[in-house]
C-alpha cells in the first residue's frame, strides 16, 4: 500500500505560502482523486469496466491501495468514473464552441468525448447490479448534464449553416447510445464509423 508521500498528498512542510496546512491536504487530496478518476476513465474506456484495479493503478502511478482507499467496492469506482466524464462531458462543450474551427468542429469533438463516456455507461448497470434506484438517478443526472450541452452545440451549427435545423439533442444522444451499444462483446464492430457516417448525415450539402 502507497504511503502519504508517495501518493504524492502534500506535507505540512510542502504547503505553499499563505494556504493553511489543512486546505493545501483537502486541494492536493482531491487533485489526487482526479487523477485516479482519469487514469480509471482511460482503462474502462480501452479494457472496459471489469479491467483489473492493478491496471487503473499503474496508469495512474499509485498502489492497488490508495484506490481501495478512494473506492472500497468496483461499484463506488464506477459511478465515480460515471460522474467525473459527465462533468468532463459538460465542461467541454463550451469551451469546444469557443475553441473548434466551427460549430460542427466543436460537435464532433464532442461527440467523440460522448462516445468515450458511452463505454463506461454501457457497464454501469452490471456494476450497480440490483441497485435500479441508483441507476436511474445516475441517468437522470446525466440527461440534466448534457443534454442542455449536445442542444447548444447543434444549435450554433444550425445557426453557422452547417447542420440542418430541427435536430434534438435527446435524440441525438439516443442514436449515438444504441450505436454504441453494439461494440459490447463484439471486437469486430467500430462504433466510431456509424457515428460519424451519423453526423455527416446532418451536414447541409453543399450550396452549387
Amino acid at each position: 500500500m502507497s504511503t502519504a508521500g508517495q501518493s504524492g498528498e502534500t506535507r505540512p512542510e510542502e504547503t505553499p505560502p499563505g494556504e493553511s496546512p489543512a486546505r493545501g491536504r483537502r486541494a492536493d487530496a482531491q487533485r489526487n482523486r482526479q487523477t485516479l478518476l482519469a487514469a480509471a476513465a482511460e482503462v474502462f474506456v480501452s479494457s472496459g469496466v471489469d479491467a483489473p484495479i492493478r491496471e487503473i493503478a499503474t496508469r495512474a502511478g499509485v498502489g492497488t491501495g490508495t484506490i481501495y482507499r478512494h473506492f472500497p467496492t468496483r461499484a463506488d469506482l464506477v459511478v465515480a468514473v460515471y460522474r467525473h466524464q459527465v462533468e468532463a462531458c459538460a465542461e467541454a462543450g463550451p469551451a469546444l464552441l469557443a475553441e473548434a474551427d466551427s460549430p460542427f468542429a466543436a460537435l464532433r469533438q464532442w461527440v467523440d468525448l460522448f462516445v468515450d463516456f458511452l463505454v463506461t455507461k454501457h457497464g454501469l448497470a452490471n456494476a450497480l447490479q440490483s441497485d435500479g434506484s441508483g441507476f436511474d438517478a445516475l441517468h437522470a443526472y446525466f440527461l440534466d448534464r448534457l443534454v442542455p450541452v449536445c442542444a447548444q452545440l447543434l444549435a450554433a451549427a444550425a445557426e453557422a449553416g452547417e447542420i440542418r435545423p430541427g435536430t434534438q439533442a435527446y435524440e441525438l444522444m439516443r442514436g449515438i447510445g444504441n450505436l454504441c451499444a453494439g461494440r459490447d462483446g463484439d471486437p469486430r464492430y467500430d462504433p466510431r464509423r456509424l457515428v460519424d457516417l451519423l453526423l455527416q448525415g446532418l451536414q447541409r450539402p453543399p450550396s452549387s
